[in-house]
């Protein structure tokens, strides 16, 4: 970090604890000129602090700054460009290796530029927690975790030797081993600071903790009062390497919270009725800010609960300033007495401190809820935003049934005997039961509740339903521990819910196959089987590829779920078994009180749990130190590995990119419908063993039980672009309203069907220049990079859609490929198409942010028609990643040139 122009004369000291520490003064800066600043929300002063720190009169000049303090009057309306530079950045493993991996390619790209292999360095501190690769092949026993954790390394072993070599070649780059826990959570407990301090020129210079992460969820760290959001892994690699994240000055929607919860509410219904009132609302790009007075009866987990979900709620993030509540957080998970101190003295020094009565800031706009009104509540089948009130459950899946998945309802109550098996099953019965995911699982609230209900259960004789794969997969060490002291544990087991491993699981599509005769009679008997799991995705064809209507709930109801075995049942006014004498119990019989609850927290959940857990978390188990390390600067790469590639996006690459041209008489991949996400694009889960990606594996030796997954995949290009498009769910008009899903086309001009990379290689040969079509919010989910590479590696130029989740759009500008949204409210289905056609894209030689371009559109029958799409590079720097052909290549070019002027 350069020092500062300070054109408002706000640099300071405050002293803390003894120490001094240089800090830019938003007090002395409104003093100094910012007028109205203190009025200003809390995240948006965080976004101030940053530019005022970083003034250098290039990247961030004094009109930037001044634009900040006049979005009290225009209150984000401006669309002002800003230049933010978050003081870290957090990954995962799946999108983690193919960052680290586009990094080991830079350093190759560089000298191939003449430059210096070293120059490819991240500049601000990366944390990679290894979360995403352990799978639920076994559970339900006391041997699950040693099971999955040895299967893990079997399929992972090329990864993690490539994820260890980069600890060891990159400076600032620290990696978290497998089994420690889920990075949110792992962010949340240990790695976030509140405030971060850095040693410069002989001064330690104190400033917000903000992250940004290769996981859409990065927002959870909201909860810490950390502004922190997902971008995709090419966005990081740009800050990492000292770029700043371009961005819009966003609207802040205030969402203030009264009242207080009632009883037998947990957090997860407070975080699906947030997640649908901000739906409805429209938060799309912008900030989401928490206030009120119900913060005050409000845990941090609950907050981080909230904060978790922004990407399902649409926003950029859902902030909760710094309180006395963080405070004692911070000191509970084991944060050091300094840093607390300094957390407290720093956010006061700032008015970034929220106080109980304290006057409410300025926000674009404002919506209400009062916690009391909360009920509980799942969502479901396949939107995080499908909340439905508890009662309404079994009535809510009846009507899926004939309005979703087509079934006639007479078959609702069909039964099927399972052959082998003493049960049968229908329609709505649960095939998976999963505690898992980064939301719940770092709530100590849920996770007591859900052992007491299991305590209950078992006290009554009641049992989990055979048909049903059970799972625990807490967030981190410091879960298991507390459940394993208080005795919860044991109670879980006794109903199936053994751990299974640390880390995202069923949440992302690793929930491992289900009991092949309860797979195969739901298969042949077409039933709509339900996963009930305390996640956060539940879109089509993410949890399984037999559980197609999937519900979010918390984790006692995912135990009383998998005690239910159905969602056929109003669990508020119908049994949920019977005990060991025949009688029939109810939900309320084995649900614990708040009480109960907050007495185990209370003796369970402390601060010598977490300083015990995190302090070694870099060293690992012994599986992770017995991992074999390469040596090098440069990676040496091997050209018989199925898991890393050298990606191809630097062969070729030229000291100065090529202009950029119109695109002519393109043809039409795929014409897609609304709410497309990026697991539709670019599937983490099972590879099928007929589709383009199985057919290279075994090409390449690997039989179908070794294929791991898309995401282990990540860091070989060959496997992930023939699995671009290919998720079993997607749907592609081109075949027909009716046509197949899977990742199928029509080949042009010829009319024949062939899977979507098959055709993208046949058009590459002819040199056709290819375009998509998708409907409204294109892209959403996860901040999947791979979405976005895998489609410039298919060669679709453009992507032409209603509108599109933040990140994904920023994606796709960061690969080269241009994001167009039709004007005026049109679609696809307006222009008729049928995927036929030709497109062409006229007057991007002079392309500039949000510009307007002409489309041609050729119809097969000869006729013609014009519209008007408009270009949805919104920045001066997205612009300059396109024209470089992507942001890695622009900060390729721009290290070798300062390596040449040096």
């Amino acid at each position: 970090m350069s020092k500062s122009l300070d054109s408002f004369k706000c640099r300071k000291t405050l002293n803390s604890g003894g120490k001094d520490y240089v800090y830019f003064d938003l007090t002395e800066a409104e003093k100094n000129g910012l007028d109205g600043i203190s009025r200003l929300p809390f995240s948006m002063k965080v976004l101030l602090e940053n530019l005022l720190r970083n003034e250098d009169g290039r990247t961030v000049k004094k009109e930037d700054i001044q634009a900040v303090a006049k979005w009290i009057d225009d209150k984000g309306e401006s669309g002002y460009e800003i230049a933010y530079r978050p003081a870290r950045v957090l990954m995962q493993d799946f999108t983690g290796v193919p960052a680290v991996v586009d990094l080991a390619a830079m350093r190759d790209g560089i000298r191939a530029l003449g430059g210096d292999a070293q120059k490819i360095n991240p500049l601000v501190p990366v944390d990679l927690v290894i979360d995403h690769s352990v799978i639920v092949d076994e559970f339900g026993k006391p041997s699950a975790f040693a099971r999955n954790v040895e299967l893990e390394y079997e399929r992972n072993g090329e990864r993690y030797r490539f994820l260890k070599w980069g600890q060891k070649a990159f400076e600032n780059f620290r990696v978290v081993p497998p089994g420690t826990g889920i990075c949110h959570q792992v962010n949340l407990e240990y790695l976030g600071q509140a405030v971060w301090t850095k040693e410069e020129d002989g001064e330690t210079v104190a400033y917000p903790d903000t992250c940004v992460g290769t996981d859409s969820h990065t927002t959870m760290i909201n909860g810490l009062g950390v502004l922190g959001w997902g971008v995709g892994g090419i966005e990081a690699e740009a800050a990492m390497l000292g770029q700043p994240i371009s961005m819009l000055l966003p609207e802040v929607i205030g969402f203030r919270l009264t009242g207080k919860a009632k009883e037998g509410v947990t957090a997860t219904d407070i975080v699906l009725t947030v997640v649908q009132m901000l739906r409805q609302k429209g938060v799309v790009g912008k900030f989401v800010e928490f206030f009120g007075e119900g913060l005050d009866s409000m845990t941090l987990a609950d907050r981080a609960t909230i904060g978790n979900m922004g990407p399902e709620y649409g926003a950029t993030c859902g902030f909760f300033p710094v309180d006395t509540e963080t405070l004692n957080y911070l000191h509970m998970s084991g944060r050091e007495a300094d840093r607390i101190e300094l957390v407290e003295a720093f956010c006061k020094a700032q008015g970034m401190f929220r106080e109980s009565a304290g006057d409410d800031p300025v926000f674009t706009d404002t919506l209400d809820l009062d916690l009391g009104d909360v009920v509980p509540s799942m969502a479901g089948p396949k939107r995080p935003e499908g909340r439905i009130a508890l009662e309404n459950i079994a009535a809510g899946f009846e009507k899926s049934l004939a309005d979703e998945y087509k079934k006639d309802a007479s078959t609702l109550h069909d039964r099927h005997q399972v052959e082998g098996q003493d049960y049968d099953l229908g329609h709505g019965d649960v095939a998976i039961a999963a505690i898992t995911s980064c939301t719940n699982t770092s709530n100590p609230s849920v996770l007591i509740a859900a052992g007491l209900v299991a305590r209950n259960a078992n006290r009554l004789g009641i049992k989990q339903k055979p048909w049903v794969k059970t799972s625990l997969a807490p967030g981190s060490q410091v879960v298991a521990e507390y459940l394993a002291n208080s005795g919860l544990q044991d109670e879980l087991d006794k109903i199936g819910f053994n751990l299974v491993g640390f880390g995202c699981t069923t949440c992302i599509g690793n929930s491992g196959p289900l009991p092949e005769p309860v797979s195969r009679t739901i298969n042949d008997k077409g039933l709509i089987a339900a996963g009930v799991l305390s996640g956060n995705r539940n879109f089509e064809g993410r949890i399984s590829p037999d559980v197609q209507a999937n519900y979010l709930a918390s984790p006692p109801l995912v135990v009383a779920y998998a005690l239910a075995g159905t969602v056929n049942k109003d669990l508020t006014q119908e049994p949920i078994g019977q005990d060991k004498d025949g009688n029939d119990v109810f939900l309320r019989d084995i649900w614990p009180t708040s009480h109960e609850i907050q007495e185990f927290i209370s003796k369970y959940v402390t601060r010598d749990l977490y300083e015990t857990k995190y302090a070694e978390v870099f060293e690992g188990d012994e599986n992770w130190r017995a991992v074999d390390v390469p040596e090098g600067e440069t990676y040496a790469w091997d050209d018989d590995s199925t898991y890393v590639q050298n990606p191809p996006y630097f062969v070729g690459m030229g000291k100065t990119p090529e202009p950029v041209t119109n695109i002519e008489n393109a043809r039409i991949l795929a014409l897609l419908g609304d709410k497309i996400t990026t697991d539709h694009i670019s599937p983490a889960g099972s590879i099928k063993a007929d589709s383009p990606a199985g057919r290279y594996l075994m090409d390449n030796g690997v039989q179908p039980l070794d294929f791991n997954q898309y995401g282990t995949r990540r860091g070989n290009h060959e496997v992930m672009m023939r699995g671009t498009f290919a998720n079993i769910r997607i749907k592609n008009y081109m075949l027909g309203e009716d046509g197949k899903t899977g990742g199928y086309t029509i080949f042009q001009p010829d009319g024949e069907e062939m899977s979507i990379y098959d055709a993208a290689m046949k058009y590459r040969q002819e040199n056709t220049p290819l375009v998509v079509f998708g409907g409204k919010e294109y892209g959403n989910g996860s901040s999947r990079d791979w979405a976005a590479k895998g489609t410039i590696l298919l060669g679709v130029k453009a992507v032409i859609a209603e509108s599109y989740e933040r990140i994904h759009r920023s994606n796709l500008i960061g690969m080269g490929v241009l994001p167009f949204v039709f004007k005026d409210g049109m679609s696809w289905a307006d222009l008729e198409l049928k995927g036929d056609e030709q497109v062409s894209i006229v007057g991007l030689e002079g392309l500039q942010p949000r510009q307007t371009a002409k489309a041609n559109i050729k119809y097969a029958d000869g006729t013609e028609k014009d519209i008007e799409l408009l270009c949805r590079i919104d920045t001066l720097d997205e612009l300059d990643y396109f024209k470089n052909g992507g942001i890695l290549q622009y900060v390729l070019r721009d290290l070798a040139d300062t390596a040449e002027a040096a």
